[in-house]
């Protein structure tokens, strides 16, 4: 005689539930960390560079613990395409493009067109340009420069101001955003 007892519950339903009560009770987060939560807690990154023909497209963050050998990978693609040097990308930066991406519901990667820079290449730059900052936060990889071209610069620019998480600069003639880690402001049309 089998005595197997049915609850009416399965295994997918008891999860459904589970989730649903779960983002129902999930706090609300003014930084990019707290946009990247419930994400399976996966944090990922995807991003093109037309300078150097690279991509990438990898999971950064698992479980609370960021993957060493994927920030690697992460600094590499972000270097400075001009002089090959590269530098450590601070990971709130990468946590703020990861956030903004995910609210902006795509799946086209970003365009990086600017991520670290070193000082020959920020004074060239600078010489150029009113528009680049003596003490860029590039200089320091903490800051990149994206583009997607299925969002408008407005787009990707309030999806990054959401996050409350740092800079958010939008260059709508350019057609780039700026993003960085640094004090929380906003600049640009």
């Amino acid at each position: 005689m089998n005595k197997t007892a049915t609850t009416g519950l399965t295994r997918r339903g008891l999860l459904a539930a589970f989730a649903a009560t779960a983002v129902t009770a999930a706090p609300t987060f003014a930084n990019a960390a707290g946009f990247l939560r419930g994400a399976g807690d996966i944090r990922r990154i995807r991003m093109y560079s037309g300078r150097t023909g690279e991509r990438i497209d990898m999971v950064y963050w698992i479980e609370g613990d960021y993957i060493k050998d994927a920030l690697k990978e992460v600094n590499h693609f972000m270097r400075d395409w001009r002089t090959d040097g590269v530098a450590h990308i601070d990971t709130r930066t990468v946590d703020i493009m990861a956030a903004a991406h995910n609210l902006l519901d795509v799946n086209e990667p970003y365009m990086l067109l600017s991520g670290y820079r070193s000082p020959e290449t920020n004074a060239m730059l600078r010489s150029r340009s009113r528009g680049v900052a003596r003490n860029s936060l590039h200089v320091r990889g903490q800051a990149a420069d994206l583009r997607l071209s299925s969002r408008s610069v407005g787009q990707i620019a309030q999806a990054a101001i959401a996050c409350r998480a740092g800079g958010v600069g939008k260059y709508s003639r350019s057609n780039f955003v700026h993003m960085d880690c640094g004090d929380v402001r906003s600049w640009g049309g």
